[in-house]
């Protein structure tokens, strides 16, 4: 009898690898239960790429990765987390599948590079073959083919190059290598070819991955039928799809998934830009959760406080507007760059798409755009989308949103033409983007290629560029946030709270994963900042010169502020952990290197300055200036989590995160923390106060999740939620909501600025009727509640109320 599927009240996200398999997650299941989630949440389990760390470089979907254990592994697994209670949600990734080193490992395409156009699996990978001359590029040689000729060999029938191995078309293995190479069905490449020749669909920018076409039925069935077997026979509750947005049409195959699933709870990574709904044609519970993080975030930065500090962090390192010094300036250089080096072999694609199109369509024939302002008009369009991308499909009229979406970015492509006649093709660019002419090959192709392109583009512009290059407040880029307007007001908050419950109520929600670059409490940490801008500045300034007085000077003064700040979030800095991150910066940011042309003599300087800054002797009053705000980041951090695990939605815990958890970018966020076991099980034996932060947070965690666990229904899908606004001179700095009159929640804000106004002093939080207890204190209150005393010792309270 197939166990019945239940839907998740908490998740806890497990980052599996080789170094922790199954089995290891199998011994953390007593932990867990006893934490309060319902479901343990693992990233991707199917065979991936030897010694992976994080799985979504998939090589084949039939097999359960035997690094991890295999299938006896996951089953043992599942068995364990049933007989506490918890069910399993699995991290599944449709976009795309590894191009490994030994190619053999990915099945299909060994097969499609053995046999071509005409393999009988070709129609699986987005390859471009006519741009290819019938080949496939792989930009896989450490330098040009001429200089790399005697590296490669033919042995047991198969092309060796170092370590990697390809497959040999049919009748070619005697031939003389250079004969050899011509007559193979791809071709082998310098690496840096890549980024202008490449004609498979990547994932970003990342030749390592390359694209899946599961909107192809059969490929759809092909790559999902473990994962569906595997949640047909109850071992699997719910699905987090990885990166929707890379998808020919995510809306199509989420409703498949859906069907395919009966209807299973499945929550999708997509990432909202500012004011942006999720399709409510999707048949999904929701996001993964980092638009509740954004205001979740936003809620613990002052705003006046946050501009001023942006002033003094401009007036510091003098950065140009577009190169650091103001936000909407910042990502649209960095896009431009990127879809003009990084993705210029996509933007190459449909540029050919586009002229094809032109050429075969009558209407469009008569308008005579040459290719260069297609072109141009492509790039124009790209950089102006606010957005991932438009969801235009070939079966209905586009939405009202992508339509005025690409209306206004018209209207910006077209000022940038010196001749206003030949501004005409940006109209046409968008009519094809809108699908206005209909479908067909090119016209559908260029419809879904558009899309594509614009949510890399996007994500690595946005993500990996701007969010490393304007750094006033580093809490505020983030994934999914906004760090032009990194501060947003209470009725904000609660606005986003009551849509999401009515529209969404079991979204994910999250605070830290294994994508954000700081974790939620490295935020709630920087989110201080806000609060003494000027007392930063002039700390940053006084350190950076006596750093130069040593006699080592930072590379330039921008890297000085980001380093800076990196090292006060984390406390006292291990070096090795803070100059892996700031080097990870600088590469990303490309302003003075990059991860393709490294300048060795910037990054040795930017070692230095680490090594003689923030792990030298100025490190003890960046301490003591931290020591300063640690009510305020206990404050921050501690109201941050309650929020996230109260509020509407599915809280998703990272490993580790439910007590203090200071980590970096990955590779940092994906280290193996070691888990308060003992502590929490000790907490189980006491009520009092004074823990040190960690410990608190623990308990607040628990508290939380255990409440979820056991009162679903006062948080789930019919839930109602009610801001609780506070009254009297310091209403503003208490964010309080009631959970279906059951639950109450009250968190302290801005508590610097609160604190020098003169604390609670004359304001109250009225509740609904009924005695109240706060989990977290045992004190009782009833009525209007006087903050001063409810939030005496705590900076938050969590009531639920007495029957």
């Amino acid at each position: 009898m197939t166990p019945a599927r239940r839907t998740p009240t908490s998740t806890y996200r497990l980052q599996l690898q080789p170094d922790f398999p199954f089995s290891a997650a199998e011994e953390l299941v007593p932990y867990a239960a006893s934490l309060g989630v319902s479901h343990l949440h693992l990233s991707p389990v199917l065979e991936a790429v030897p010694g992976s760390l994080h799985g979504y470089d998939v090589t084949d979907h039939t097999r359960v990765r035997a690094e991890l254990g295999g299938e006896e592994g996951l089953r043992a697994l599942a068995d364990a987390a049933r007989a506490r209670g918890l069910g399993l949600v699995l991290d599944i990734v449709p976009n795309h599948m590894a191009v490994p080193g030994a190619m053999e490992l990915n099945g299909p395409l060994w097969e499609v590079l053995r046999d071509g156009p005409e393999a009988e699996r070709a129609g699986w990978f987005d390859i471009d073959w006519a741009a290819g001359g019938g080949r496939v590029l792989l930009p896989v040689l450490g330098g040009p083919l001429g200089e790399e000729l005697d590296r490669l060999s033919v042995v047991d029938g198969t092309l060796r190059y170092a370590d990697r191995r390809f497959p040999l078309r049919p009748g070619t293995e005697e031939l003389p290598l250079p004969d050899l190479l011509d007559e193979q069905h791809y071709r082998l490449a310098w690496w840096r070819l890549g980024r202008t020749e490449i004609n498979y669909r990547r994932f970003f920018a990342i030749s390592e991955l390359i694209g899946v076409r599961v909107e192809d039925p059969e490929v759809f069935a092909a790559t999902h039928a473990l994962v569906l077997r595997l949640v047909e026979e109850g071992l699997i509750d719910g699905l987090r799809v990885d990166h929707p947005d890379g998808l020919a049409d995510p809306g199509g195959y989420l409703e498949r998934l859906h069907r395919a699933t009966g209807g299973a709870w499945i929550v999708a990574e997509k990432i909202l830009g500012s004011g942006e709904r999720l399709p409510a044609s999707w048949p999904v519970a929701g996001t993964t959760g980092y638009d509740a993080m954004r205001f979740v975030d936003a809620m613990f930065t002052d705003a006046d406080g946050a501009a001023e500090l942006t002033e003094h962090y401009r007036a510091f390192t003098g950065a140009p507007p577009d190169l650091g010094g103001e936000w909407t300036a910042t990502t649209r250089r960095a896009a431009y760059k990127m879809i003009t080096h990084e993705l210029a072999a996509e933007t190459e694609r449909l540029t050919r798409a586009a002229v094809r199109v032109c050429a075969a369509v009558p209407e469009l024939r008569v308008r005579d755009h040459a290719p260069w302002t297609l072109r141009s008009a492509l790039v124009e369009l790209l950089v102006r989308l606010p957005v991932y991308r438009p969801y235009v499909t070939g079966d209905a009229p586009p939405s009202p949103v992508d339509e005025a979406m690409l209306v206004t970015a018209a209207d910006g492509a077209r000022t940038m033409y010196a001749v206003p006649a030949e501004a005409a093709a940006v109209d046409t660019v968008r009519e094809l983007a809108l699908g206005r002419f209909g479908e067909g090959e090119d016209l559908t192709d260029f419809r879904v290629r558009f899309a594509q392109v614009s949510s890399a583009l996007r994500a690595k512009a946005v993500e990996d560029t701007a969010c490393y290059r304007y750094a006033p407040l580093l809490s505020a880029a983030e994934v999914g946030g906004d760090p032009g307007e990194p501060a947003l007001p209470p009725a904000a908050f609660h606005a986003f709270c009551e849509r999401i419950q009515r529209h969404w109520p079991l979204t994910g929600t999250a605070l830290s994963t294994h994508d954000t670059k700081r974790s939620g409490d490295i935020r709630a940490t920087l989110a201080t900042l806000s609060e003494h801008p000027l007392g930063w500045a002039e700390l940053v300034t006084r350190l950076t010169e006596e750093t130069a007085r040593a006699g080592v000077r930072a590379p330039d003064p921008h890297i000085a502020w980001t380093t800076w700040q990196t090292a006060f979030a984390m406390g006292f800095p291990d070096r090795e952990r803070l100059l892996g991150t700031v080097l990870k910066t600088v590469r990303e940011a490309a302003l003075h290197t990059s991860w393709t042309e490294p300048d060795e003599s910037y990054e040795a300087a930017l070692e230095r300055f680490v090594l003689a800054g923030p792990c030298g002797p100025p490190l003890y009053p960046l301490t003591e200036f931290a020591r300063e705000l640690e009510p305020q980041v206990r404050a921050n951090v501690l109201g941050a989590a309650l929020l996230h695990l109260t509020m509407p939605g599915v809280p998703d815990v990272y490993r580790g995160s439910e007590r203090h958890y200071l980590a970096l970018v990955d590779p940092d966020n994906r280290r193996l923390p070691q888990l308060p076991v003992a502590q929490l099980a000790a907490l189980d034996d006491a009520l009092a106060t004074g823990y040190d932060l960690a410990t608190e947070k623990l308990r607040l965690t628990a508290t939380a999740l255990r409440l979820r666990r056991a009162q679903p229904e006062w948080f789930g899908e019919l839930a109602d939620y009610e801001p609780l606004p506070a009254e009297g001179v310091a209403a503003e700095h208490c964010l309080a909501f009631a959970r279906s009159g059951r639950v109450v929640t009250a968190v302290t804000r801005l508590s610097r600025r609160l604190a020098a106004a003169g604390g609670w002093e004359g304001t109250y939080l009225p509740l609904p009727p009924g005695p109240w207890r706060d989990l977290l204190t045992g004190h009782s209150v009833s009525g209007k509640a006087r903050l001063g005393q409810l939030l005496a010792a705590n900076p938050v309270a969590l009531l639920v109320r007495g029957d």
